[in-house]
């Protein structure tokens, strides 16, 4: 067995905070392994590779946003000045003087 390379080690690591992309990514090595299996014909090889990558593309791009909801959730509990919910205690803009 050898040993992963830093670059390797950081790869792994990332995939394995993102399951849903490790599993696109292992299905993209399947397909690519499987050169001389059930695909014999390139242009069905093709179909599942684009497919794959369509799907790795929806991960990431869910992933992502999951990232950017839960850090803008955390800056709001941060931030005292942010309301989350609850009623306003504005009466609301003072009436002006009466125009004469």
């Amino acid at each position: 067995m050898t040993v992963p390379s830093p670059e390797d080690a950081k790869l792994l690591a990332l995939l394995n905070r993102h399951p849903g992309l490790k599993h696109r990514v292992q299905a993209l090595a399947a397909i690519v392994a499987d050169g001389d299996g059930d695909l014999a014909r390139a242009d069905e090889a093709e179909r599942r590779v684009i497919e794959e990558v369509r799907h790795l593309g929806q991960e990431a791009l869910q992933g992502w946003a999951e990232g950017q909801i839960a850090r803008a959730a955390a800056q709001g509990d941060e931030d005292p000045q942010v309301r989350r919910a609850g009623k306003k205690h504005s009466a609301g803009t003072p009436p002006s003087a009466p125009s004469s």
